[in-house]
């Protein structure tokens, strides 16, 4: 039952009856507020015309209206020009029977709309970190939300495999690597060509500082250095097909994608497709010369191509270089239309950080131009970044926090805590790994999808695998307690599964019941914002409800049977809708700890 529309229905046929027919669209109903007494309140003012009282006398009229004629209301109450409603207890217990017995509870029905969301989009010059995570994480979580609302979502992953960035890696390969493969060093692919990055920068540096030592300006320096000139004619070559260059990209590329298959699984996320920017960057160059064609682009002296839009309040968008080269908006160009070819999309979602939002305003507005009207159905999931107690991070530098490592320090803490807490004392030592792991990722996932994903967030590992407040690993702990609780139950031949949950429910089991009956509008709300947070803070205020719950009452050793087993019965339906949020934010629950 969808009981937000049920009561309005209600609301709406007993304002009738007092007042005739009325525009049931402009009555304002919402969840009454936690310090007041109710279930659901009525904005009375907009009524006051009809029925020619004060708001007080309009509120008592319309709510003894309701108590007479709807079984399911047993009171009201009025506070200046707001009703207070109150749904009687059999109505919850009701409620609790549906949704007890629905084994896809808050999961939609399906709308038939396809939608694409683009998510980790990384560069092979350099391995997964900090900020990818947040991506990877926000983006696998948020296409299972928008499963859970019906659609049919495509999780897709851009590769960004060419480009000057690439030629960096390459070039400081040639030139330093002496041969070097992962197998020589032992170092994941993705490490050993993220290393030759940096070291590319900090040959740059070097020459530049030698330049300008040499009288020339800053500007020049970086311009004329020769390692970047080196670089700068490998992407022409690439572009070329020079074949030694392709292959040595073939090669390092290789590389990269072993590694980042090692950190996806342990990420536990993944992709429908994969694009490559290699394979539509060419399209992109097409669409530019199109639009050249057609008016729409302009070629300056240097041979580049740009787009004016500062009629449109942006700028001047260089689309090709004079070299002919491509930037990223040529490429994305051409992914954008070969996606929409092949897909038949509704919807498309690119999850990308905010200091990319101008670039995506751009892009919509040069695929308008260009004729293509869905682009006003591509959405750019702008998320703030991940920072650090000690500052921002910097690749070129080398001060990123490695996503591999940062990994396995969440699991390494995970033990040290769950150890010291005596949380593995009955575990083998398997059971232990898995639990460890379980928690440790638990523990990232949930503390980075918690915070809204427009904000910029401070990541602090210890903070997020503590066992109490707003965490992953309390959750989890949590869903674990209900297991060992249902388990003894099943010991003990506790037959609480076909029990019909009937009966007196105490204050405390309403407003757990209540709280699940939210999880449906919860899974549409984080569907409609693309905001994994709303699960996140709906499984902790769940979670938080029930451990109050269980702190003040008995379930296994209630005296009265119908009680212990309608008890359990909550528990269970906890656990389940608990697993069922978290599986949303990609994050498993364990069945004992």
């Amino acid at each position: 039952m969808n009981i937000d529309q049920y009561i309005s229905d209600v609301v709406c046929r007993n304002i009738e009856s007092l007042y005739g027919k009325v525009d049931c669209s402009q009555i304002q109903i919402q969840k009454t507020r936690k310090e007041f007494e109710g279930d659901y309140t009525l904005v009375v003012f907009p009524l006051l015309k009809l029925s020619r009282k004060s708001p007080e006398a309009t509120a008592t009229e319309i709510g003894e209206a309701l108590t007479r004629g709807c079984s399911d209301i047993s009171g009201f109450n009025v506070i200046k020009g707001f009703l207070n409603i109150v749904l009687d207890k059999k109505f919850w217990v009701e409620r609790f029977r549906e949704i007890s017995a629905c084994e896809n509870y808050g999961m939609h029905a399906p709308t038939g709309r396809n939608i694409m969301i683009e998510y980790s989009s990384p560069n092979t010059n350099k391995p997964l970190h900090l900020g990818h995570v947040r991506n990877n994480l926000l983006g696998y979580s948020v296409a299972q939300i928008l499963k859970a609302n019906g659609h049919n979502v495509i999780k897709a992953n851009l590769v960004n495999d060419r480009g000057i960035h690439i030629c960096k890696s390459m070039i400081a390969w040639q030139l330093y690597g002496n041969g070097a493969t992962p197998e020589s060093t032992g170092k994941k692919g993705d490490h050993l060509v993220g290393n030759y990055y940096v070291e590319f920068d900090n040959h740059y540096k070097a020459e530049i500082a030698e330049l300008v030592n040499g009288g020339m300006s800053e500007e020049e320096a970086k311009k004329k250095a020769p390692i970047m000139l080196k670089a700068q004619e490998m992407l022409r070559k690439w572009e070329a097909k020079d074949p030694e260059v392709y292959a040595l990209w073939e090669k390092m590329n290789g590389w990269v994608y072993d590694g980042f298959d090692v950190t996806y699984k342990a990420l536990g996320v993944d992709f429908d497709k994969v694009y490559y920017e290699s394979q539509t960057y060419l399209l992109g160059k097409s669409l530019v010369e199109d639009g050249l064609r057609r008016g729409i682009f302009f070629r300056k002296e240097d041979g580049s191509v740009w787009i004016d839009l500062t009629a449109d309040g942006l700028d001047q968008k260089l689309l090709l270089r004079g070299d002919g080269t491509s930037v990223y908006m040529t490429q994305d160009l051409g992914t954008a239309l070969k996606r929409v070819e092949e897909n038949n999309l509704d919807e498309m979602i690119y999850v990308v950080g905010n200091e990319q939002n101008y670039h995506f305003q751009v892009l919509k507005l040069v695929l308008k131009k260009l004729g293509y009207d869905w682009s006003d159905e591509i959405y750019h999931l702008s998320y703030g970044m991940v920072e650090l107690p000690n500052g921002k991070m910097k690749s070129r530098e080398g001060t990123v926090v490695d996503a591999d490592d940062l990994i396995e320090k969440m699991v390494e803490t995970a033990r040290e805590m769950s150890q010291e807490l005596g949380k593995l004392d009955s575990c083998t030592s398997e059971e232990a790994d898995s639990i460890c792991r379980m928690v440790g990722l638990g523990a990232l996932k949930y503390f980075i999808l918690k915070v809204d994903p427009k904000k910029t967030m401070l990541f602090d590992p210890k903070e997020s695998i503590d066992f109490n407040g707003n965490t992953g690993p309390f959750i989890q702990y949590t869903h674990a307690r209900i297991c060992s609780i249902l388990r003894k139950a099943d010991e003990q031949c506790v037959n609480y599964r076909d029990c019909d949950a009937a009966g007196e429910c105490l204050p405390e089991e309403v407003e757990i019941i209540k709280t699940l009956c939210d999880y449906p509008a919860t899974v549409a709300s984080a569907g409609e914002t693309f905001s994994p947070s709303v699960i996140a803070n709906y499984a902790y205020d769940l979670c938080k409800l029930f451990n109050s719950y269980y702190h003040d009452h008995s379930i296994l050793h209630e005296k009265c049977d119908a009680s212990r087993r309608m008890r359990l019965k909550l528990a269970d339906t906890v656990a389940r809708t608990v697993a069922s949020a978290m599986k949303l934010l990609g994050i498993e629950v364990p069945q004992r700890m």
